[in-house]
């Protein structure tokens, strides 16, 4: 069943691209949308078959491929990976929706749905080698939608991207070749299986290495400081809805693969180097403010948001306790979220004024010539991001505090100062660009305007929809939270502190 999830998307960029020649871009649109719709819902369905009481790998999938190698087709899913799938195919079916009058459609779309199918791939492989593969199949199709549809500079923007994420590649292959050949045990059984692997056996230095090698190469890919420099680069130059898949999806790629991987088959070196890991989280989430109340473009402001919002999740990863676990994977879901909406936004305020310049826009708020709706939304998202009680943002960063601070407290109390900041930032933007006098007159090499076009209900269909749910999960957490309570009390490699996991209840709005 879970087969369905990868395969019938890239079947479907398959029949695009044939189809393609007999049909217009709206109908390749819809056939697309539908595809990723209907991927969504069967995610949906296998939630109803899905065990909330096991922490094991569920509704598994085993085929023999290529045994010499240690290459297996297995696939499988449980508390930590779930979330992402579903998350997945939320923000493919959005990322499609919002993909209008687009050029060259017959490689467009079909480039997104091998896109999705690839990343549900990789969340879903039991396999390393499978994992690999799936992790690299993103690559090519964001570099050509970057490359194609990207703005003036995507070029360069791609061939970063590009150049990091192969890296990125290379370092973790050699990290999973290494655990490939020491985690196989006495029986020389070369295996790449995830769940066949023991590494108890290697030598502190031997783990040490590997899970430099994980670090660095998923490290690029969350990305986290210095590792970072590609993602400003990329999220200015790409479109709104790659923007939206790769800040809400392909991030967490980085993120999932330390859990998994880094904590999950090497704890005992995991635990090691853990206080660097916090103190790594503390430059990520420092800097990453800074960096944002510098800027002047609105979609640059929320990349480098995104830098120091994933420093959070690198942070509860670093305690790795059972509560700290939860807190994690339910980041990455609040991120995925929230940094998607603040896209969307952005990029309707881009579609209708023609510019992100927050130095250059004045009054959107304004009910009868401006964006007020897009700016109502665009002021809940920013209390999301900033961690605001009543949003996902909140339940996601208060249970990382809460439980990092028993391991980590100062970090945790330095990390505590980014949603401060994070604050900062957004108030500068929503200040400059919603509030005040409309002042159209500010436009350069272009006449002056009475009003802005008033953004469709189409178009704000989808921020409307992500809106709801960042406050649906924000007062109902247990929804989510008992998916990944199971799965991360069995992995976590930390239990000096007490078990914290039944707190996230209290947090549910009875």
């Amino acid at each position: 069943m879970l087969s369905t999830l990868v395969w019938v998307p890239i079947a479907g960029a398959l029949l695009i691209v044939f189809l393609g020649a007999f049909l217009d871009s709206q109908q390749l649109r819809r056939i697309s949308l539908g595809i990723a719709i209907a991927t969504f819902g069967w995610s949906i369905f296998l939630l109803t078959k899905f065990d909330l009481s096991l922490a094991t790998i569920q509704l598994g999938e085993s085929l023999a491929w290529l045994d010499p190698i240690g290459l297996t087709y297995r696939l499988g899913v449980d508390g930590l990976s779930f979330p992402l799938v579903l998350l997945n195919g939320l923000l493919l079916s959005i990322a499609i929706y919002i993909s209008n009058d687009i050029q060259r459609p017959r490689l467009y779309f079909p480039l997104l749905l091998l896109l999705g199918g690839g990343v549900n791939g990789a969340f879903l492989a039991q396999n390393l080698l499978l994992f690999f593969l799936f992790f690299e199949v993103e690559l090519i199709p964001l570099y050509l939608l970057i490359a194609i549809w990207g703005g003036e500079k995507r070029g360069y923007a791609a061939t970063k991207f590009l150049i990091y994420t192969a890296i990125s590649g290379v370092l973790i292959l050699a990290a999973f070749f290494g655990m490939a050949i020491f985690g196989s045990g006495d029986t020389n059984a070369f295996t790449f299986n995830y769940q066949d692997l023991n590494l108890e056996g290697a030598s502190k230095n031997v783990k040490g290495i590997l899970l430099i090698l994980l670090l660095l190469g998923f490290g690029i890919k969350i990305p986290i400081v210095p590792l970072h420099t590609w993602l400003p680069d990329a999220h200015v130059e790409a479109s709104t809805p790659v923007s939206t898949l790769l800040a809400g999806v392909l991030l967490k790629l980085g993120t999932y693969g330390l859990l998994r991987f880094g904590l999950g088959l090497l704890p005992d070196a995991w635990q090691a180097i853990a206080p660097f890991l916090a103190i790594w989280a503390v430059v990520s989430v420092i800097y990453g403010c800074l960096t944002a109340i510098n800027q002047t473009d609105m979609k640059k402001m929320v990349a480098y948001s995104s830098v120091g919002h994933m420093g959070y999740i690198l942070l509860a990863l670093s305690a790795a306790t059972p509560l700290a676990l939860v807190g994690a994977t339910f980041q990455m879901v609040s991120h995925g979220l929230i940094s998607a909406l603040l896209f969307i936004l952005v990029g309707i305020v881009y579609k209708k004024t023609g510019t992100r310049d927050i130095n250059s826009l004045n009054g959107l708020l304004n009910p009868e010539r401006g964006l007020p709706i897009t700016g109502s939304l665009m002021i809940l998202a920013a209390m999301a991001s900033a961690g605001t009680p009543g949003m996902v943002g909140f339940i996601a960063e208060f249970v990382i505090f809460r439980s990092s601070y028993a391991v980590f407290p100062f970090q945790t109390l330095l990390c505590m100062i980014g949603t401060g900041l994070t604050a900062v930032y957004f108030l500068i933007m929503i200040d400059r660009v919603f509030f005040g006098r409309l002042a159209v007159e500010k436009f350069k090499d272009r006449p002056p305007i009475n009003s802005f076009p008033f953004a469709k209900w189409q178009e704000k269909f989808p921020a409307i929809a992500l809106a709801l749910i960042i406050v649906f999960f924000g007062l109902i957490p247990n929804f989510a939270t008992q998916m990944i309570e199971i799965s991360a009390d069995a992995i976590a490699p930390n239990r000096t502190k007490p078990n914290q996991i039944a707190l996230v209840q209290s947090l549910t709005v009875p």
